[in-house]
């Protein structure tokens, strides 16, 4: 009788440990995949009712022979929040401080309103949409700019792009300032992605001569998302070499770019953490 009794225990208690292991490896995908509300430094996606509604973004970034954000010549620090307002509406604004080895600082804020017109229902898809902002550079001057987004999120991989088109409200300025990017992730174990991401900016430099940020510069390099179990945090990274395609005849401006404005190649690295309120 005591050798059935304790079988029937043992198996129990076996029963119960197969479960509570199915139980965690059959936790839902969309759980952690939602779980990075901004994955790509250099690309800005929409969010759907099944991610993160609201997220506070932390970014650091350091550059040789560079200037402007995210590409300062020294070390440059931005704070953003970005939420999802519903019926396929995004909000994004952050606000970039400068600190020069000069010791000098300085200051730069943007703000946009996203919305998905394909998508952007599910999680899981394609997501095309446009957005329409403002942002006030490091020299007070003010412009509008509007986005085209595309992304498109899958099981083991995520991609996202943007074309953005900027008018600034300054007669030395470019009468339309272009801008590009891609993103690229795969998953490679866990939640832990890897990739690469690519930028051009002040694609006018192509066809003008004196286009005012100082010529097309380009970016490729790689790019790593990771998101802890269970946890609110998300860790980005991403830098390379920056080279110019192409040079203006002018002196750059201060506009608000994501890569260098100085008349010569560099480098720039940045790094971003992301909090999830919700």
């Amino acid at each position: 009788m005591k050798k059935e009794l304790y079988l029937v225990i043992c198996l129990l208690l076996f029963n119960g440990i197969i479960r509570a292991q199915n139980t965690g490896d059959i936790r839902p995908f969309k759980e952690s995949f939602t779980s990075a509300p901004q994955p790509f430094l250099f690309s800005v996606n929409t969010l759907t009712g099944n991610t993160p509604f609201w997220s506070l973004n932390y970014s650091g970034s350091y550059g040789e022979r560079a200037s402007t954000p995210f590409g300062y010549n020294g070390v440059d620090q931005q704070f953003a929040v970005k939420g999802y307002l519903g019926n396929q509406f995004t909000l994004y604004a952050n606000a970039s401080v400068g600190f020069a080895r000069d010791g000098g600082t300085t200051s730069a804020q943007q703000a946009e309103l996203l919305h998905d017109f394909i998508g952007g229902k599910q999680l899981l898809g394609p997501r095309i949409g446009l957005s329409l902002g403002a942002s006030r550079d490091w020299t007070n001057v003010k412009a509008i700019f509007s986005r085209v987004t595309a992304s498109f999120d899958a099981a083991s991989w995520k991609f996202a792009g943007n074309l953005r088109f900027e008018k600034a409200f300054d007669k030395s300025r470019d009468d339309i300032d272009l801008v590009t990017s891609l993103g690229f992730h795969h998953r490679i174990v866990g939640q832990f992605f890897g990739g690469v991401e690519a930028v051009g900016e002040d694609l006018e430099g192509f066809w003008e001569a004196d286009e005012a940020e100082g010529g097309a510069k380009l970016l490729v390099g790689p790019s790593i998302n990771y998101v802890p179990p269970g946890s609110r945090f998300a860790f980005s990274v991403c830098g390379g070499p920056i080279f110019y395609a192409t040079h203006s005849n002018v002196i750059p401006s201060e506009a608000i770019r994501d890569l260098s404005t100085l008349a010569q190649n560099g480098y720039t690295i940045r790094a971003q953490i992301s909090f999830n309120i919700h």
